[in-house]
């Protein structure tokens, strides 16, 4: 009879600490499912952070090229258009083929002039990278809640406090988050 007591017993005491073990292992998966989400929207801000200054670079450049371009050629039909002799009209003559052969030089290189499609591949890639930050905050938080989840229900939550696992924040918008942030391309 000692010998079923005793065996009793050791099942029970493997029973438990199989338990214990288990559920220590399950929040420490959750808690690394956790900071694995948090890394994925560090890894988001950091391609925003590195992306969108030289996007933004990018397009100034080629719209400050641009816009030289057809000033110069601006500035040259003015020219033309306000000469009265036939020198004056000769130099703005030439001065518009130049801004002309230099407008034809880019459009071979490049053949379709695009600052407004590189104001809209930036758009796009803004949206994309906010698109992208979204869904792995989404991921985190939903990683944050299967960990509070099993911290706080019973009987997890024993075990938590006794292991040291405490409850982890959400990402909550900042109160700045309300208003759409602007990009500036003038400077």
């Amino acid at each position: 009879m000692k010998n079923k007591v005793f065996i009793v017993g050791v099942v029970i005491v493997v029973v438990i600490a199989f338990y214990c073990m288990a559920t220590y292992n399950g929040f420490v998966r959750r808690e690394e499912n956790v900071t694995t989400a948090w890394a994925q929207v560090e890894t988001q801000y950091q391609r925003r952070y590195d992306l969108v200054p030289n996007l933004v670079s990018s397009v100034q450049g080629v719209m400050k090229q641009e816009t030289a371009i057809f000033t110069a050629i601006a500035n040259a039909r003015q020219g033309y258009a306000g000469a009265r002799t036939t020198e004056e009209k000769v130099a703005a003559a030439s001065s518009l083929e130049s801004s002309l052969s230099r407008l034809l030089v880019i459009t071979e290189n490049y053949p379709v002039l695009k600052s407004s499609d590189n104001v809209q591949a930036l758009m796009a890639q803004l949206e994309g990278t906010e698109n992208r930050i979204s869904v792995e905050r989404g991921r985190y938080n939903e990683a944050v809640q299967e960990y509070n989840i099993a911290v706080r229900s019973f009987p997890g939550n024993t075990f938590a406090s006794l292991f040291g696992f405490t409850i982890k924040h959400m990402f909550e918008a900042d109160s700045s988050a309300s208003s759409a942030p602007k990009v500036d391309l003038s400077q």
